[in-house]
């Protein structure tokens, strides 16, 4: 009768568990029940080892808010739920199919906790308890499969990726495909904490997106109907895009293409149903969470970076038509080149990304022969001068009448920001860092108000839950902040970028449960700490290119999309933060970037360091990364 989640649970330790990619078991004290389970891609197995009892069971809960069971036969219950974190459509529902390797003596189903009569239940909170009459020791395997499109196609993933084969087969499946996944980023050296964080947030790393499709390649669409993939392709949704386009998309385009080739596809698929390129997309739906429309973001720097596998016209006219109705505030965008701030929230947040994924759009369209598409966008990309205030040295909100929004205090948040204070959007123009840099007087002055950034204190109290791991007024928590160690770079200031990137690692990551210091965001958090680690970070994707700091690691190794390897080596690193120079395959680079192109031919790229700044490289102007405008130009 332990129908109820309070009956249920059952005390562990966690010295009876054992937790990896590929496998995880517990013993459940308060039931003397040990439970393991192995994944495949749809499916996994699980494996229940019961006490002497005629009653061992095991319940099937398809949860609240709308669900069904059904006993299929006297080995299988089948069903759906619509049941997950929020924000998905009103078509979703995920089906199940769970088949025991042994009939069951007796079953019984529930709607919550009120028995009802019957094979099947279809309610508010569908459950089904099975139980078997067992031996002590005596062990139950269940196969479970599931699909966005019918218990059937749930049945036919669970035959075709699981078949007859029991938990220990499946757990060395999982194994061997988790061991080549890890491995295609290796490090050596650096401390036992620093691999354990780095291989970590190579798991983070893959944990998203979400395949959608089945074993033979259908999907929910997101008007409803079902789509199929070819032969060999997958569909993902679950694209945590404001997030995700800064780092964990472009570390992608590193080591798998194939995955970037299948997203593309998926969000080109998203658009054909909505007429919108998706912004936050769930499940078979779009969340419309967060700001921007980053996918031109994400298909601008794939088209760049000579990654197919996807309709580059179409997908430039989408990105066009996406930028024109995005529902938070791009009409008065397209129409006065900023977001009024007494009529839409998050104005400035929004008008500064609108005008990076504008320049995204131009470069796409410039590559594609588009001329004109790409001289409007290269426009638009420079509205972000327009919510910027010259008396204050902040982007600040403008009303519809063309005055500022007052009161202003720089350390507060407030209705014109997205999970920040003006401070955390301050140097938003990745795409135009020399033109940020003319807005705030110049390379001298821009460094002296980043330094004033990771050093400022206040006494404000910010309220919100997202804005977290402080230095000064960076807040590595949060996305909005993550480019800004490396905006020295930028000014002839390198090996400022390096002792900064060094302290984020070591202070703002852990080899502890709660180990990261802000929200993980789908990988984004782990991928800056990958990128940042290795020694190069995208803080433009759609430029090709990467800025460079300090490795962490004496060597590492990164297996390439194309097959090739880069191997990156350092000296001392745990003694030695700054860079001296730097090689690829043995011809320097004086630079402070990388190129994407030169990152895929793979090769040696050899980092000589020191343990003291190295102030006479990397200085003059010509070091610094790809922006937008070059030159001296009058700060408004």
């Amino acid at each position: 009768d332990k129908i109820d989640e309070e009956s249920r649970r059952s005390w562990f330790s966690h010295q009876s568990e054992e937790a990896r990619p590929y496998y995880y078991s517990v013993y459940l004290a308060d039931h003397d029940v040990r439970a393991e389970i192995a994944p495949a891609e749809r499916a996994a197995v699980m494996r229940f080892t019961f006490p002497e009892s005629d009653e061992s069971g095991v319940v099937v809960d398809a949860f609240d808010r709308g669900s069904r069971v059904e006993i299929l036969d006297d080995c299988t219950v089948a069903g759906y739920t619509t049941r997950n974190s929020g924000g998905v459509p009103d078509n979703f529902r995920n089906w199940f199919v769970v088949r025991f390797d042994r009939p069951f003596d007796s079953f019984r189903t529930f709607d919550g906790t009120r028995e009802t009569k019957g094979s099947t239940i279809e309610g508010d909170h569908a459950l089904a308890a099975v139980y078997f009459a067992t031996r002590r020791g005596e062990q139950v395997t269940a196969r479970v499969a599931s699909s966005f499109i019918s218990h059937e196609q749930a049945l036919w993933n669970l035959e075709t990726e699981l078949a007859d084969d029991g938990l220990e087969a499946v757990k060395a499946r999982a194994q061997e495909r988790w061991d080549e996944v890890l491995g295609r980023i290796e490090v050596e050296g650096g401390t036992r904490e620093e691999r354990t964080i780095f291989y970590t947030a190579q798991y983070h790393s893959k944990l998203t997106p979400n395949l959608q499709s089945d074993v033979n390649g259908q999907y929910r669409r997101h008007d409803g109907t079902i789509g199929r993939e070819a032969m060999g392709q997958n569909y993902y949704s679950t694209l945590s895009l404001w997030d995700t386009f800064r780092a964990w998309h472009p570390l992608q385009t590193l080591v798998d293409t194939q995955l970037v080739g299948d997203m593309l596809r998926s969000m080109m698929d998203m658009y054909a149903c909505t007429g919108e390129l998706p912004i936050w997309p769930l499940a078979s739906g779009e969340t419309k969470t967060m700001i921007g429309y980053h996918a031109a973001s994400v298909l601008a720097d794939a088209h760049m970076k000579g990654i197919g596998g996807f309709d580059a016209r179409a997908a430039l006219d989408a990105a066009v038509r996406s930028s024109q109705i995005n529902a938070k505030g791009s009409d008065y965008y397209t129409a006065r080149g900023f977001i009024p701030s007494n009529i839409r929230r998050e104005s400035v947040s929004c008008t500064l990304e609108y005008a990076y994924d504008d320049w995204c759009i131009a470069r796409m369209a410039e590559a594609l022969g588009e001329r004109a598409t790409a001289d409007r966008y290269y426009a638009r990309a420079r509205n972000y001068v327009n919510v910027f205030d010259g008396s204050t040295g902040f982007f600040r909100g403008r009303r519809a009448d063309g005055g500022w929004t007052a009161p202003f205090d720089e350390f507060d948040t407030g209705r014109d920001y997205t999970e920040a204070t003006p401070w955390q959007y301050r140097f938003f123009a990745p795409h135009d860092v020399n033109g940020l840099v003319q807005l705030l007087g110049g390379r001298e002055a821009f460094g002296r108000e980043l330094d004033r950034l990771f050093t400022l204190e206040s006494d404000t109290e910010i309220e919100l839950v997202d804005v977290t791991g402080l230095i000064g007024q960076y807040a590595h928590g949060n996305e909005p902040s993550h480019h800004m160690a490396y905006l020295y770079n930028y000014v002839g200031r390198p090996w400022r970028t390096q002792e900064l990137t060094r302290r984020l690692l070591r202070e703002m990551y852990e080899a502890t449960p709660g180990g990261i210091i802000g929200n993980e965001d789908c990988g984004q958090m782990s991928a800056w700490y990958i990128f940042s680690s290795l020694g190069f970070y995208p803080v433009c994707p759609g430029s090709n290119e990467f800025a460079l700091t300090t490795p962490l690691f004496e060597r590492a190794v990164v297996r390439l999309a194309n097959g090739r390897d880069l191997v990156i080596t350092a000296n001392r690193p745990d003694r030695n933060r700054y860079i001296a120079s730097v090689t690829l395959d043995g011809e320097p680079i004086d630079r402070n970037y990388v190129t994407y192109e030169q990152l895929m031919k793979g090769g040696a790229l050899c980092f000589t360091l020191a343990a003291e700044p190295v102030t006479d490289r990397g200085t003059e102007a010509e070091a610094a990364p790809y922006s937008l405008t070059q030159g001296e130009e009058v700060s408004i």
